[in-house]
């Protein structure tokens, strides 16, 4: 592993966390796809956002290096019927100036493993562009599988935007019962 990966701290968020978080979050709503939002949320909608996530008692974390919040990640519940209650989705982004670093093979990595801890069975990525290769691959390195790609779902930047849908076990995923 490299420095950079060495020197990066994951933590639970906190709610001083919310311009940096906002930061992060605008840039890629501004040029990409991973999030279908097409106006950049204000730190008091991340702030409030952040909130209802750990209202619902699940993970939101973030990745500083150097004092300074370079990612973060979450898990939401993945659809709100009861039959999908040991499912979740999750969400991450990294600080485009510190892509490559690991810094989301991190996030990724402690948000399966808290989301795992609290029982849940299963983790859904919904993958906002087939192009997303980085996205793509990083699941796929931490055991998520593509099963299912949805055409045309999104329409951002004057053009059609895929969706990828992927999916990893969590736990003993299916081979048991929950408790």
């Amino acid at each position: 592993m490299s420095n950079t990966a060495d020197q990066i701290v994951i933590r639970d968020s906190r709610p001083e966390d919310a311009a940096d978080i906002q930061r992060i979050y605008a840039h890629h709503v501004l040029t990409g796809t991973a999030s279908f939002e097409e106006v950049a949320p204000d730190v008091d909608t991340i702030a409030e956002r952040r909130r209802s996530v750990l209202k619902a008692a699940a993970p939101y974390i973030v990745a500083e290096l150097d004092g300074v919040v370079h990612g973060f990640a979450y898990a939401t519940n993945f659809r709100p019927r009861s039959a999908y209650r040991h499912t979740v989705e999750n969400s991450i982004y990294v600080d485009p100036q510190t892509t490559g670093k690991g810094i989301g093979s991190r996030l990724l990595s402690a948000l399966i493993e808290r989301c795992t801890d609290l029982g849940y069975r299963q983790m859904v990525a919904v993958i906002g562009g087939a192009r997303n290769v980085a996205s793509i691959n990083l699941h796929k390195r931490q055991g998520f599988e593509q099963v299912g790609h949805l055409k045309s779902t999104g329409f951002k930047f004057g053009a059609w935007v895929d969706t990828v849908i992927m999916q990893r076990a969590l736990g003993p995923g299916d081979e048991t019962l929950p408790e």
